[in-house]
């Protein structure tokens, strides 16, 4: 019952949503708008009803005039098939959804046209919503997959390419098959300018993800991956070889052949803590 008050209290609204349903209640389609926002209420509490399962920190659920957003303050150190169960439990709300709309439908509880106009719009964010585009679930399942078998910082740029691409797809379709939607106009900015922020911002990502690594409630990571390095690679180097979901070990390897090793948490503890910013891999073997 507690998380459910705190994700409640958790819940915000952007104050242009509050101008746009004032907008749909002069032009007679607030019945339409509210469809559409609790789609959107609902794909969203089922991301952080998830979360919250998983005692993840949720920092807000903002609801916006084309959409709604759960920010979670997690960085990229949660188990990955915690991180897959959140992600996917925004879009599987809309097939009990659809369910139970159909099931009112058939017991004359909703009337054809909105029972048609709840499927649509359903449909709709449902699809949307599972584009590879970052910031949109299907960016994220796509940067998670790329986890399995990239290093962090890899994946995370690799993610935000193909994210480009597919919203240069997006673009183009809209300029030729809807040119005059404005919502969609509305939303493609949206986009736009939320993959520029996270590109602008991928190196401070990074910083999080190792810093949460470092600082943060250690994650139980069931598989542990050696780090072979030559003694000459800088403890940078080092660290942007580091992959979600694993456990680091650093094999040093010497150019006399001999191999030395470090715990990833020695090589943290250097980098953060004694401030270790520029020395070699090898410098550091011999001051641990």
């Amino acid at each position: 019952m507690n998380k459910v008050i705190h994700l409640l209290k958790n819940i915000k609204v952007h104050p242009l949503l509050w101008v746009v349903m004032g907008i749909a209640i002069i032009t007679a389609h607030f019945t339409e708008l509210s469809l559409l926002l609790f789609i959107i209420f609902v794909h969203e509490m089922g991301h952080a009803a998830a979360a919250a399962f998983f005692s993840w920190r949720i920092k807000r659920i903002m609801l916006l005039p084309f959409g709604g957003v759960a920010e979670m303050d997690e960085h990229g150190n949660r188990p990955l098939k915690e991180e897959v169960i959140v992600i996917i439990s925004g879009p599987l709300q809309h097939i009990w959804m659809m369910g139970a709309a159909y099931i009112a439908y058939a017991s004359s509880l909703l009337s054809p046209e909105l029972f048609s106009l709840f499927i649509q719009y359903n449909l709709m964010i449902l699809i949307f919503n599972l584009l590879p585009i970052w910031p949109l679930d299907g960016g994220k399942l796509i940067f998670l997959c790329l986890s399995l078998s990239n290093a962090f910082p890899t994946a995370h740029k690799k993610a935000l390419y193909i994210s480009a691409v597919s919203l240069m797809v997006f673009f183009s379709l809209t300029v030729f098959m809807m040119p005059f939607n404005i919502n969609i106009w509305i939303v493609l900015a949206f986009l736009i300018f939320s993959l520029y922020y996270e590109w602008k911002q991928s190196r401070y990502v990074f910083m999080r993800f190792l810093l949460e690594r470092h600082y943060g409630k250690n994650s139980e990571f069931r598989t542990l991956k050696p780090l072979v390095v030559n003694e000459e690679d800088t403890i940078i180097q080092v660290l942007q070889k580091f992959q979600r979901g694993c456990k680091h070990s650093i094999i040093v390897e010497k150019k006399d052949k001999e191999k030395m090793s470090l715990d990833e948490n020695e090589l943290l503890h250097a980098y953060f803590s004694d401030k270790i910013l520029t020395a070699k891999i090898g410098d550091l073997v011999y001051v641990y």
